[in-house]
């Protein structure tokens, strides 16, 4: 219930981070694809959803749903983890696991799949662009915890530093092997500007930042008092 609480903080700041920096880059790509139909003299497709939903009441379902759902994961990746990665406070565990679930979930796949708005891409190929994404999001959290496994393993030879290197330089090699094998889609049409496109992906980046960002700094706030009383009960207990 914490990380659905956090997650539902995350999403409506995320909510308005996008709509601020997101939706106008959606309505210039928007307006490119309108203008590139018109110029091959095609008829515009009928609007199922108008824009004014689309922006608004899509825009806040889509990203609360998404963020409460990632709310919820990053309690069970929290609960597996604290304790887990050294005597670390709650507060410092989550900021961790918020590093690593922001890093692992999105900017890896973000790197080999970038975002890009609505008008790029080819409808016949929405499917396999789905599907190879996804892919890379459970390749790189695959990765990442055998590249943990491997840390833990090394640890008592190497000390904490080196088994944490050589952890990372494992995920990154692996990580960059598996990008390289998934097949690469580039389908921006000819002229697209690079300007609206790159306006979109930072914001998407964005807004990915604000979402785990407040969600490891809220949810570490809302468990760090009771976990922390709970440890110190154990240890009187203990004693």
């Amino acid at each position: 219930m914490r990380g659905m609480l956090s997650g539902v903080v995350a999403g409506l700041l995320a909510l308005v981070f996008a709509r601020i920096f997101g939706e106008p880059a959606v309505g210039n790509a928007i307006s490119f694809e309108s203008a590139l139909d018109a110029a091959k003299g095609d008829a515009p497709e009928p609007e199922l959803v108008s824009r004014a939903i689309q922006s608004s009441f899509g825009l806040a379902t889509g990203v609360l749903v998404y963020a409460i759902a990632f709310g919820g994961l990053f309690a069970l990746a929290f609960a597996f983890a604290y304790g887990r990665v050294g005597r670390l406070t709650p507060r410092a565990t989550a900021a961790v696991v918020a590093l690593g679930g922001f890093l692992v979930a999105f900017v890896v796949p973000f790197l080999k799949y970038p975002a890009n708005p609505p008008s790029i891409g080819n409808p016949d190929t929405i499917g396999e662009r789905t599907a190879t994404y996804f892919v890379m999001v459970v390749l790189s959290i695959a990765i990442a915890v055998g590249a943990t496994y491997l840390g833990r393993r090394l640890l008592p030879r190497l000390g904490g530093w080196n088994a944490t290197l050589v952890a990372i330089a494992a995920f990154i090699a692996v990580a960059a092997i598996a990008a390289f094998l998934l097949p690469a889609i580039n389908e921006v049409p000819t002229g697209f500007p690079a300007a609206v496109l790159w306006n979109f992906r930072v914001a998407s980046l964005g807004t990915q930042l604000v979402m785990w960002t407040t969600i490891g700094l809220l949810f570490g706030a809302l468990v760090h008092r009771p976990l922390t009383q709970r440890a110190a009960l154990l240890a009187a207990t203990a004693h």
